[in-house]
């Protein structure tokens, strides 16, 4: 099911949104200082390729830089692209085959919004830690 999820989902939006991020990525990547929001840019972007089956947790070796960092990304990046997923969730949520799309692209505000300090790991990985 969950192929038929992100096959379905990378058709109706998923490649588009992936492509968003993989560009904010490569620009975050020409200027140094911005290098690892561009990382996590490329990390959000393999993310919104194939969400089924993936979960975000934290890192446990993130520290205060990532806070700081969080707090910059959000300001400059993270509420639109939070307003992006909201937009894109409503649309999707539209049809009946589009409503667990929608879901999944609610769950993707929170790494949206504050990625620096977190991982995207396989569901079953996330259970066992």
């Amino acid at each position: 099911m969950r192929v038929l999820l992100n096959i379905i989902w990378l058709v109706f939006g998923g490649l588009w949104l992936a492509l968003g991020y993989f560009v904010a990525g490569v620009l975050c990547c020409i200027l140094i200082i911005t290098i690892p929001f561009g990382i996590a840019s490329f990390r959000i972007g393999l993310y919104a390729l194939w969400p089924f089956g993936k979960t975000v947790v934290d890192k446990p070796t993130a520290g205060a830089w990532s806070l700081i960092g969080n707090v910059i990304w959000l300001i400059l990046a993270g509420v639109w692209l939070a307003i992006g997923h909201i937009v894109s969730a409503i649309a999707m949520a539209i049809t009946i085959i589009g409503i667990p799309l929608a879901i999944a692209n609610l769950k993707m505000i929170p790494v949206s919004l504050m990625p620096l300090g977190k991982e995207i790991v396989d569901i079953d990985r996330a259970q066992w830690t």
